[in-house]
């Protein structure tokens, strides 16, 4: 029996004991994320693991099985994100107990067990607790009557909406029979059973799956029978140990003591407390990220972000404004990591990811929410309580402001968003997106092809691994030209060319018919439909044509395949099992791989992993292909890797280099022996968003078009220095391309030291580049000083000669008069020198620089202190002559003006005008 005062912990565990007890097999938990479902965003109930077995296209070597299965209910048809906060018994993350049987046995054991458990193990009060039912089914009703001693009036029957159980819009379903908990202090009514009454909740759902949904909704009779039951396993923890909520079980109290702890905030126990929801969100969150989900901007990594930053929204009604999620990571992981393994390994990860996604939100939910008041302040007085469209479009496309977080920030002003407009608005914004790149609408669009009747009947093919390298020769059953375009679309009856797949790009080269003519391939799509460019709009029609595959690019893309794969297990072996392929690119140029990790991918880690890389291409390992594989026998292959997100059918393909190395599901096209692919070298390494990472690499004759851009780099440094500096490069620079040209690319160790050469070169050069760079400013220096003192003796000995009236001299020069050219350096230079060299006198000195007028006006010191003469008021007015201005010290001032043509006239003027003023 257990008490009130029991654990989460014994009460999963008696759930688990009980049923094994009975027979059944305890079965660990799926991932809460669905890698080998589509049809959902998460697992969103303990049956999903077992659908093939509902469905009838799988099995297992137990017929009966119980666990406690790690749940997702915030996307798709099963959504609680938007009741988390408002009551005490919704979660968006959860446990589900559960025990299946597989065509064993039926309604009767599954009642019976269910009462048992319950009110035998646990004791709960049989008054308390309520039965209902499907409509129809007086089976499940009679058992009910005479496998439990239920008070009969507390059997209720229902329609589809609460007691027809399906998993999504097709697939297993049936009928099912709830069990309902009374905590009411005054006594539940029939009428308050499945009203949404927090003191009245449902606790165990028992599925009969009897039925298989199709996609036009009809019901098919399932080949057999299968009981399949789920406990919310937080809110059977509440009910034993009579809490308010399920907030107030140990469950979550650990991560609300921690919230309080952070934000200096009390809790209230109060279901619509935001700490509640914080608290649900964060388990949500650790669970999925632990499973190898990340928020992103689609699918499910979307649903996450959302969680995420519907959670630091919350903060913020807690005067908390700082990263808050990743700070309770920690207590998730100490609370379960017990029970799921996995939070406990990816704990410093999760919380990495998480507080990267809290920093670069809380930006954007500060400014969007300054955006949101300041909208919000205009229409506030609005009857018609509508938050604009248009607004709600800015913040999304200028802010990166969710249109969802407005929604839900706008209702809580009891506004709601003109989601009509808002839609126009992204329309318009997709159209103009659309328009800039036509062409590849247009080969988007062609992707709606599909087979008609007539082409299946001529049985075409698609094998692109086994091509003659002069062309395969075959027929042309259809040409289609897309509308407005050069473009034809070819169906062959048998298609040599990759139609592009799994990041590897498509096959291109020529289709040559029987006369000679030629056209390019430019693209391969659906597996039979080729691309070609017909300019001349020739009539294409001949029954026999070649298709010639280019097959020196099909080379490069296959060893930068290859390399792919070897690059996704050095990266996990180096940088941790986190990493997983987000997606890539494979071309004949080189290769692209993204994948989670939050630090920069440092210069050793680099080495480490280009030579782990490097060390299996120089092992010559043959690269096996294993096709046509069921796929439940290629998932049982350890450590085998698929990308996340892509679907499969019934049969795959494995792609094997080395069988401790790497193993991945792959319909790509590979090189034979891992020596095919010559050195392998990272060319770049960043970050594209949050938490996620990139890397470029090259291989094989990729490496020989970096060596040749290495080669015209340092041309180009040399071509900028004096051959006293760069003789020894030249002629060393000449014997490299020599051999360089001559070695074979695939000799690792060649190509290594070749690339390790042009980057020491380069660095070299480099550094006599600098030396170079600073010889000459010092030489110019040299020469500048010298030009300077010139140019002071001559303007000393004009000075001298210059009018001088009661013994005080007057100048005004155009400084090219004297010099052709005077940089801006040497002539400020020069007004400086002007206050010393004149013991007794003033001086206007102009230059003309790029068609502007540069003045400098300097005045001796005893002339300003005996006449309060003042140069920068001398200088303002004349400046302003020549259409400009400025201004400075009494003894030192400089301007600008726009007119050359007014200059010597100007100067003429201030010479004169000082003569008279001084008389």
């Amino acid at each position: 029996m257990l008490s009130s005062k029991n654990s989460s912990y014994d009460i999963r565990n008696s759930f688990l004991k009980f049923f094994e007890e009975k027979g059944h097999t305890i079965v660990p938990s799926s991932s809460v994320v669905p890698y080998e479902d589509q049809t959902l965003l998460f697992s969103n109930a303990g049956m999903n693991q077992f659908k093939d077995v509902f469905l009838g296209i799988g099995s297992r070597e137990y017929t009966r099985a119980a666990d406690t299965q790690k749940c997702i209910r915030a996307g798709g048809k099963h959504n609680d994100l938007e009741e988390v906060g408002i009551d005490g018994y919704h979660h968006t993350f959860f446990e589900m107990l559960g025990n299946w049987s597989f065509g064993d046995y039926y309604k009767k054991e599954a009642i019976k067990w269910a009462w048992e458990l319950l009110t035998d193990v646990w004791k709960l009060p049989k008054d308390k607790l309520w039965a209902t039912v499907y409509r129809t089914d007086e089976e499940a009703l009679n058992f009910w009557e005479s496998e439990t001693d239920i008070d009969r009036l507390h059997i209720l029957k229902f329609d589809e909406k609460d007691n027809f159980w399906e998993m999504g819009d097709t697939g297993p379903c049936g009928p099912c029979s709830e069990i309902h908990f009374d905590s009411s202090e005054n006594g539940c009514k029939p009428e308050h059973v499945n009203a949404g009454r927090e003191d009245v909740i449902e606790i165990w759902n028992l599925v009969f799956i009897q039925y298989n949904r199709d996609q036009q909704g009809k019901l098919h009779p399932l080949p057999k029978k299968h009981v399949d039951t789920g406990m919310g396993f937080e809110r059977i923890v509440r009910v034993i140990n009579n809490a308010k909520s399920n907030y107030e079980t140990d469950l979550f109290r650990p991560i609300i003591k921690k919230i309080e702890e952070i934000t200096e905030r009390k809790y209230e126990g109060d279901n619509i407390s935001p700490m509640n929801a914080i608290a649900d969100h964060i388990r949500a969150l650790t669970f999925a990220i632990s499973d190898g989900a990340n928020p992103s901007n689609e699918g499910r990594g979307y649903v996450l972000r959302r969680i995420l930053r519907r959670a630091l929204r919350l903060a913020r009604k807690l005067d908390y404004t700082l990263p808050l999620m990743y700070q309770l990571v920690d207590v998730v992981a100490a609370n379960f990591g017990n029970v799921f393994p996995e939070l406990l390994e990816k704990q410093e990860y999760v919380k990495e990811l998480i507080m990267g996604e809290e920093v670069s939100f809380n930006v954007t939910l500060d400014r969007g929410l300054e955006h949101f008041n300041y909208v919000y302040k205009s229409i506030k007085d609005n009857d018609n309580k509508i938050f604009p469209g248009t607004a709600a479009f800015k913040l999304y496309d200028t802010y990166g402001f969710p249109v969802d977080l407005t929604q839900v920030i706008a209702s809580e002003y009891g506004f709601t968003v003109d989601m009509k407009v808002f839609e126009e608005e992204m329309k318009k914004q997709k159209d103009r997106a659309r328009a800039a790149r036509k062409e590849d609408i247009i080969l988007a669009d062609t992707k709606m092809f599909e087979l008609d009747d007539n082409l299946r009947s001529e049985k075409p093919k698609y094998n692109p691994y086994q091509i003659p390298e002069k062309g395969l020769k075959t027929s042309l059953l259809q040409v289609k030209r897309i509308a407005g375009s050069d473009i034809e679309v070819l169906v062959l009856k048998d298609n040599p060319f990759y139609c592009e797949s799994g990041g590897q790009v498509s096959d291109t080269g020529k289709i040559v018919f029987a006369d000679g003519y030629s056209l390019d391939v430019i693209d391969s799509k659906n597996n039979y439909f080729v691309y070609v460019k017909n300019n001349d709009h020739k009539n294409l029609f001949h029954k026999d044509i070649k298709a010639v595959v280019d097959y020196k690019r099909r080379r490069a893309i296959q060893r930068n395949h290859s390399a792919t794969h070897l690059l996704h297990e050095a990266l996990r072996q180096v940088l941790g099992n986190h990493v997983k392929q987000m997606g890539s690119l494979v071309s004949d140029e080189y290769l692209r791989f993204d994948f989670p990790h939050f630090t920069k991918v440092d210069t050793e880690q680099v080495a480490e992993i280009e030579n782990m890389i490097n060390s299996k291409i120089l092992d010559n390992i043959s690269v096996q292909t294993l096709s046509d594989m069921d796929i439940n026998e290629a998932n049982n292959i350890p450590h085998v890797k698929k990308f996340f997100g892509d679907k499969y059918g019934s049969l795959v393909r494995i792609v094997i280099i080395d069988e401790k190395f790497s193993i991945e599901f792959c319909g790509g096209t590979h090189v034979d022996t891992t020596s095919d692919i010559g050195l392998f070298k990272i060319v770049k390494e960043e970050s594209i968003s949050s938490g996620v990472r990139r890397i470029f690499a090259k291989t094989g004759e990729g490496i020989i078009n970096l060596i040749d851009d290495k080669i015209n780099n340092i041309e180009n440094i040399i071509s900028g220095l004096p051959d006293k500096y760069s003789n020894n490069f030249r002629a060393g620079l000449e014997e490299f391309r020599k051999g360089f040209h001559a070695a074979d690319f695939r000799d690792v160790t060649m190509m290594k030291l070749m690339l390790e050469h042009q980057d020491n070169t380069t660095k070299s050069l480099l550094e006599l580049r600098e030396k170079y760079i600073q010889d000459k400013k010092l030489a110019e220096k040299k020469l500048s000083k010298h030009n300077l003192e010139k140019l002071i003796s001559e303007v000393t000995t004009l000075i001298e000669k210059s009018p001088k009236i009661n013994g005080i001299s007057v100048l005004s020069l155009r400084i090219d008069t004297v010099k052709s050219s005077v940089s801006p350096d040497e002539f400020r230079e020069l007004g400086e020198k002007m206050r010393w060299i004149m013991k007794n006198g003033i001086a206007l000195l102009a230059a003309v620089t790029e068609d502007k007028v540069n003045l400098i006006c300097a005045v001796s010191d005893n002339l300003v202190k005996e006449k309060s003469i003042s140069a920068g008021k001398l200088i303002s007015v004349y400046a302003k002559l020549l259409g400009g201005g400025g201004g400075g010290r009494p003894n030192l001032a400089t301007a600008g003006g726009k007119d050359i043509t007014k200059l010597d006239e100007v100067l003429a003027q201030f010479t004169a005008d000082l003569i008279k003023q001084l008389e």
